[in-house]
């Protein structure tokens, strides 16, 4: 399963990445990627690792939003770094529910 999910992983930064370079935009494509980041968290992450997957996801925000700042490349990074910072975002928020299940609910840590 940990396979399965490296490759949404994979799949879901690729489509994210590449919605964002060629500017287009739509809701069906939105929730398949909020779908396969919800898979990519149960399948691929460890919700015992919150900590660090928090700490990533709150630098990569820290970077995208002062990349505005570079010239002629700004734009461009930040439309990059902003769609998977979108992607990530459930991703992140999935972590931390099975995480909080496990420990309050399950009695597992």
């Amino acid at each position: 399963m940990k396979n399965i999910g490296k490759w949404l992983y994979f799949l879901g930064l690729l489509v994210a990445v590449i919605t964002a370079l060629i500017g287009f935009q739509a809701l069906w494509l939105s929730l398949i990627l909020l779908l396969i980041g919800i898979f990519v968290a149960i399948f691929y992450f460890d919700s015992n690792d919150i900590i660090h997957i928090g700490i990533r996801y709150l630098v990569l925000a820290a970077v995208y939003n002062v990349l505005d700042a570079i010239p002629f490349l700004g734009p461009y990074l930040t439309t990059i770094f902003g769609a998977v910072f979108m992607f990530l975002g459930p991703v992140v928020l999935t972590v931390l529910v099975v995480w909080f299940v496990k420990k309050y609910f399950l009695g597992k840590e």
